[in-house]
């Protein structure tokens, strides 16, 4: 990999994390400081003064706890957004906290809808079911790990606690379907094996050479009689004459 490709790679899965998680608790931490309440700005359903929270609300939240619950998944899952799925990755966030914003505009509560939690639905729901749908095993097993670190998550999207926005998660769950749906060309290319190419024989592979018809390794293979006459080393004849005097 180059230098270039390297840097690339840094500032997909970890610098464009770290500065999301940046973003939301410096936000936060201005609410503190200054005793603000951006609570407002957040998405307000039915109200067309309520859909500025649309692009302001996945920075905005109530409080510490809030954001603490936040964090982690919001870092991993864009980290792995960013890992898998760099081609199309801005366009999952930016799109996802759009449209996420927008159904729970749309189907939310008349209360102020605030946090990244739709967002993270967004991806936690993107990377479940792109994994399943792409039937490759590296995706499958990153859609496994989503199950095993947030799969309680989807208990959410019901209205089982008071005070929390379960239509934005529901909102963000059904995006991030949607998306895996509609980036489907967009999946990384497994990686082929000589073996696993058409044209493979197996008589000219040279790891192959070393087994036997039975299957035994051989260590040493006997040298190949390529029809080539070996010319004999040159012979020398001393001749060694007395000294007469």
């Amino acid at each position: 990999m180059s230098r270039d490709e390297t840097l690339k790679f840094t500032n997909g899965v970890v610098v464009f994390p770290m500065l999301f998680v940046l973003i939301i608790w410096v936000v936060f931490w201005i609410e503190i400081r200054f005793g603000v309440d951006f609570t407002t700005l957040g998405i307000y359903p039915q109200r067309i003064s309520g859909l500025k929270g649309i692009l302001f609300s996945p920075f905005i939240h109530s409080n510490i706890t809030h954001l603490y619950h936040n964090t982690l998944p919001l870092f991993i899952l864009s980290a792995a957004l960013f890992y898998f799925y760099r081609d199309i990755a801005w366009k999952v966030i930016l799109l996802g906290i759009l449209f996420s914003g927008a159904i729970t505009w749309s189907i939310g509560r008349p209360s102020y809808h605030i946090g990244a939690s739709g967002l993270i639905y967004v991806l936690a729901s993107f990377t479940f079911f792109k994994g399943v749908f792409a039937k490759y095993y590296r995706l499958i097993a990153l859609s496994l790990l989503v199950v095993f670190l947030y799969g309680s998550m989807l208990w959410y999207v019901f209205p089982v606690k008071e005070n929390m926005s379960w239509e934005g998660h529901l909102a963000g769950l059904l995006v991030g379907v949607v998306f895996a749906l509609v980036f489907k060309k967009h999946i990384p290319a497994p990686k082929k094996y000589a073996w696993e190419e058409a044209h493979f024989n197996e008589e000219d592979d040279p790891f192959l050479k070393h087994f036997d018809k039975d299957g035994n390794f051989i260590e040493e293979l006997p040298e190949e009689d390529d029809g080539a006459v070996e010319s004999a080393p040159p012979k020398i004849n001393y001749i060694y004459k007395e000294d007469k005097d």
